[in-house]
């Protein structure tokens, strides 16, 4: 069931999605070569804690489904080929020249904030780099179509028009989602379809867009070893920007904003 955050709901969520970005904005300042993905994961919880928050990931387990292990750290930490779901830990080091995507979490006032970004740790190659930027342009395209009266698949045919005319791959088994008191929501929010089809978009919808673009042929992303790690069948490298956003009349409210982009807006 879709639901309606009313404005004393949204406020409260513009405190969650808040504190997700200034995670990211810290972990932006922070990663380099080096560092293990668990590093980045007690930096990360640690900051949520201090600022009153809870990680949503840690612990977060899909409901109806009792044989899949809890997720057992507050950032999703990906490199290079895998898609999402890379589980932080102590022997998974960043380097130079990888693709480190990070999604986060955040549990405040009884709502939701979720956003990830893919940072560039030093010189990597044109066309990964070229793959970074169009999946950045995929999610703005995509949150541009938020806007009330318009129809669900509007946003997944900006993201999949945009990354197929580069000749990139959508990864169609993972999707957005609506988001408020709990972190997955209805609707789902796939990065494919057709405009013009969808349920219809109504003011106060919460969304959390997300396209994950592949650089391959890969239009899944596929489970390593049966454990949370989802990458890309070919094994070439995948690129994933989130935002949670507010459905509006005329333009949507992002929530999850870095500060770099709250000072421009």
């Amino acid at each position: 069931m879709i639901t309606i955050k009313s404005e004393r709901e949204i406020e409260l969520m513009r405190q969650s999605g808040k504190l997700t970005a200034m995670v990211l904005d810290m972990l932006e300042e922070e990663i380099r070569p080096g560092m293990t993905t668990k590093q980045l994961d007690r930096m990360a919880e640690e900051f949520i804690r201090d600022h009153h928050g809870v990680p949503s990931f840690l612990n977060y387990a899909p409901k109806g489904d009792p044989d899949v292990t809890p997720y057992p750290a507050a950032l999703c930490v990906s490199i290079n080929e895998e898609v999402v779901h890379g589980v932080p830990s102590d022997r998974r080091i960043v380097r130079e020249g990888d693709i480190v995507s990070v999604d986060c979490g955040v549990y405040k006032g009884g709502y939701h904030g979720d956003a990830a970004r893919t940072y560039v740790l030093g010189s990597i190659d044109e066309k990964v780099q070229q793959l970074v930027d169009v999946t950045r342009e995929c999610l703005d395209l995509g949150i541009a179509q938020a806007i009330e009266g318009n129809r669900l698949h509007d946003i997944s045919a900006a993201v999949e028009g945009h990354a197929r005319s580069f000749g990139f791959s959508v990864i169609e088994n993972m999707v957005g989602h609506g988001i408020g008191s709990e972190l997955h929501e209805d609707p789902p929010v796939p990065n494919y379809g057709r405009r013009h089809t969808g349920v219809t978009l109504r003011e106060g919808m919460a969304l959390a867009i997300e396209p994950m673009i592949a650089l391959g042929r890969s239009r899944r992303a596929v489970s390593r070893k049966g454990g949370w790690v989802a990458v890309t069948e070919d094994g070439k490298p995948s690129a994933h920007f989130e935002h949670t956003v507010i459905v509006r009349p005329g333009q949507a409210e992002v929530l999850t904003l870095s500060l770099r982009e709250r000072n421009v807006a």
